[in-house]
C-alpha cells in the first residue's frame, strides 16, 4: 500500500469516527447490548463486504466479544450454504450476509429469521431498502449495508495507446448517451488496440436489464423473462456487440481475474463494490481510472443485507453487532476499504463520505462519482422468488454464446426457454 493510500484512508476514517456522534439515524456509537456471557459470534459474508480485520478487532475491544469471519467466493456459494442449513435448522453463522438477487427467496421463510426491529435504526436506510427487508407481519427482519451504484471503469494506459481520450471527465463524455454510444466508442478502440472493449457479456446484459422495472418477473409474480421483448431485446443487443467487443470472459472465472491485469480488456461495468475487485486482482497495476458516467443514465447492482437466522444461539447478541456493522461510522470504513456504497441515507450529504478518494484509481473522488452515480438511479428492478434462479439461466445462455461457443444464439435462448420453463 503506498503512502497517499494510508494517508487518504487513514483521514476518511478518522472523519468518520468524528461524524457518527453527529449522523442522523445512528445508534449510540458504541457497541450496543451484548450479552455478557456471549464471547463469540460469527459472521458469514461473500466477496468482500469491506468489514475488515481491524475493524472487526474493533468491535472485540469494544465488547470483548471475538468475531469469526467466514468469507464464500460468491453469492451464489453464499446462497447454497444459507437455504440448505436453513432447511436444516443448524449451521448457519450468527449473522448472515444475503444478497439483494436472491433475497426475496429468503423473505418467504422469514419465520426463520429473527427480528431486527429497532427504533433506533429506524430511518437508517434509503425506503426501498428498509421495505424490501420488512416481512408480511411488519418484522424487519434484515440490515442493509451496501447499495450498487455504477459507473465505468477503464484502463487509462490502454485508451492512451488506441489514442483515446484519458482525462475522466472526457471519458465520461465520449461514453455519454446510450447503449449504442458505449459500443461506438468500443468500436473505435478495438480498432486500434488489441484488447476487448469489455470484460463479460454476462455484465453487459446484467447492466441493462438493471434500468427496467419488470424484466425476468411481472410485479404479479408471473415469470415473464422468455416473453418479454425488453429481456430478448437485451440479449441480442449484447450477442450483436460481443463478437467485437467482447473479452469471451465469464465473470468470476480464474480467466476473468487475471485479465484485471494482463489488459484483457479496457472497460467494464463498475459497481461501487467492484473498485476492490479490481485492485484485489490487479493490485501492481497502474492505469485503472473511473469516469462518472453510466450508459442509458444510471443503474444500481447489487447491494446486501445482513440477517440473524433464528437458530443462532446468540440472537440478541448478533443483532447487537449487526447494528453495529450497519452503523453509518461502519459503512462509511467499508466504502474507504472496498468501494462498498453505503446505504445509509445520513452519510449522503456528509463530507467525510463526499471528500473520499481512491489512490489506486488514480485519485478517483469515488465519494463525489458514487453520489452522483447513485442519484442518477430512477428504476429499480422488481425482484422476486425466482429472480436468482431466472438470471442464473440467462447468464447461462449467454456464456454457452460468448464464452463457450458451445450454441449460436438462438439455440441457446431456446435452451434458455427450456430451462425456465422447468423452473415453474
Amino acid at each position: 500500500m503506498s503512502k497517499s493510500r494510508r494517508t487518504t484512508a487513514a483521514a476518511a476514517i478518522a472523519g468518520a469516527a468524528a461524524f457518527a456522534l453527529l449522523a442522523a439515524g445512528c445508534s449510540s456509537g458504541g457497541a450496543p447490548g451484548a450479552d455478557d456471557e456471549v464471547t463469540e459470534l460469527t459472521l458469514a459474508t461473500f466477496n468482500d463486504f469491506g468489514y475488515t480485520d481491524e475493524m472487526l478487532a474493533e468491535y472485540t475491544e469494544l465488547t470483548g466479544i471475538k468475531i469469526v469471519h467466514n468469507k464464500a467466493a460468491t453469492s451464489g456459494d453464499a446462497r447454497t450454504n444459507y437455504f440448505t442449513k436453513l432447511g436444516a435448522g443448524s449451521g448457519l453463522a450468527d449473522v448472515e450476509a444475503v444478497e439483494i438477487d436472491w433475497f426475496a427467496e429468503l423473505l418467504q421463510y422469514s419465520d426463520k429469521l429473527y427480528d431486527l426491529s429497532n427504533d433506533e435504526v429506524a430511518d437508517r436506510w434509503v425506503q426501498w431498502k428498509t421495505d424490501a427487508a420488512t416481512d408480511a407481519d411488519g418484522r424487519l427482519i434484515a440490515y442493509g449495508t451496501d447499495i450498487g451504484p455504477q459507473a465505468i471503469c477503464y484502463r487509462s494506459d490502454l485508451f492512451a495507446e488506441a489514442g483515446l481520450p484519458t482525462d475522466r471527465e472526457e471519458v465520461a463524455a465520449m461514453i455519454d448517451g446510450d447503449w449504442a454510444t458505449y459500443f461506438a466508442a468500443g468500436d473505435e478502440f478495438v480498432a486500434n488496440s488489441d484488447a476487448a472493449w469489455f470484460d463479460s457479456s454476462g455484465a453487459i446484459l446484467q447492466g441493462i436489464l438493471n434500468q427496467e422495472e419488470e424484466t425476468l418477473e411481472s410485479t404479479d409474480g408471473e415469470i415473464i423473462a422468455t416473453t418479454n421483448p425488453v429481456v430478448e431485446d437485451a440479449y441480442n443487443t449484447v450477442l450483436d456487440a460481443s463478437p467485437e467487443l467482447s473479452a469471451h470472459l465469464a465473470q468470476w472465472s480464474d480467466d476473468w481475474s487475471a485479465g484485471f491485469a494482463n489488459g484483457a480488456f479496457a472497460t467494464m461495468l463498475c459497481p461501487s463494490w467492484m473498485l476492490g475487485v479490481i485492485e484485489g486482482n490487479a493490485p501492481e497495476v497502474e492505469g485503472w481510472d473511473v469516469a462518472n458516467v453510466f450508459p442509458n443514465g444510471g443503474g444500481n447492482w447489487g447491494g446486501s443485507y445482513l440477517t440473524v437466522p433464528a437458530q443462532s444461539k446468540k440472537a440478541e447478541a448478533a443483532k447487537a453487532f449487526a447494528d453495529w456493522l450497519t452503523d453509518p461510522e461502519q459503512q462509511l470504513k467499508a466504502f474507504v476499504a472496498t468501494g462498498n456504497f453505503p446505504s445509509q441515507t445520513s452519510l449522503y450529504e456528509a463530507e467525510e463520505l463526499l471528500s473520499v478518494t481512491r489512490p489506486y484509481f488514480n485519485e478517483a473522488p469515488t465519494g463525489e462519482i458514487f453520489s452522483d452515480r447513485s442519484a442518477a438511479i430512477t428504476v429499480a428492478p422488481f425482484k422476486s422468488v425466482n429472480y436468482f434462479p431466472v438470471m442464473d439461466a440467462l447468464q447461462n445462455a449467454i456464456t454457452r454464446v460468448d464464452v463457450d461457443k458451445t450454441q449460436d444464439a438462438d439455440a441457446s435462448w431456446e435452451q434458455f426457454v427450456t430451462d425456465v420453463e422447468a423452473i415453474g
